[in-house]
């Protein structure tokens, strides 16, 4: 596995670069964001680890441009910013983990681990989701309803991916938050059910088919009726 380190401070820079090699994968490393676009945007990495306060583009910004330039490699946030608010940031920026400073390295590791196995697991291979007249295109990241293209945020298409492979199934509010955003939410935070909102906005409001139900204190459920 490739992996591209994007972190300014040189020492803890080092220290993941020699660990991931003791894992056998190949590193390379820059310490702004600049060069990390140039190297992101030049070489196939199979997975891009960053921080988010990097020097000429942050990790935030940087995130999206490559997710602009059509890169899909998984990418995992490290960062001192570690509210709810600067993960959401993070997520919405195109970003697949987020991990807060300080940190085990086993616990990088694992993170690593997961972002790879999620890349190549066999559901990814699909190129397409469909239900009723609804369709996620996974290659360009492309939602359509009855033919009409709906415009979704990063976190609202990995929402909707997650609901309508789980079709059928009901999801409680912590499967989404830990499935979907890989975080546990403090008690109490309504930040699934906001985001809930947005997509029924966007996907059923104009549709007299509503795909999106709410099973009470129980959580959601994605089916035609």
């Amino acid at each position: 596995m490739r992996i591209l380190v994007v972190e300014d401070e040189t020492k803890l820079a080092g220290f993941i670069k020699k660990g991931f090699e003791e894992q056998s994968w190949e590193v390379e490393v820059a310490f702004d964001g600049r060069m990390g676009k140039y190297l992101a945007l030049g070489s196939g990495f199979d997975l891009i680890v960053m921080d988010v306060n990097l020097p000429v583009i942050n990790g935030f910004d940087l995130s999206q441009q490559l997710r602009q330039e059509g890169v899909s490699a998984p990418i995992l946030m490290l960062t001192a910013l570690g509210t709810v608010e600067d993960k959401l940031q993070g997520f919405d920026s195109g970003a697949d983990g987020y991990l807060a400073k300080p940190f085990e390295f086993r616990e990088l590791i694992a993170r690593v681990k997961v972002l790879a196995k999620r890349k190549y697991s066999p559901e990814r291979s699909q190129h397409s989701l469909k239900i009723a007249d609804l369709e996620l295109n996974l290659d360009e990241k492309i939602a359509r309803r009855a033919g009409q293209r709906i415009d979704l945020t990063a976190k609202e298409f990995a929402l909707l991916e997650y609901l309508m492979r789980n079709r059928g199934r009901v999801v409680s509010r912590v499967d989404i938050a830990e499935k979907v955003w890989d975080i546990r939410f403090d008690t109490g935070t309504n930040v699934i059910d906001v985001y809930i909102n947005f997509l029924r906005k966007k996907v059923d409001k104009s549709h007299p088919t509503k795909l999106i139900h709410t099973v009470v204190g129980m959580g959601y459920i994605f089916k035609e009726k």
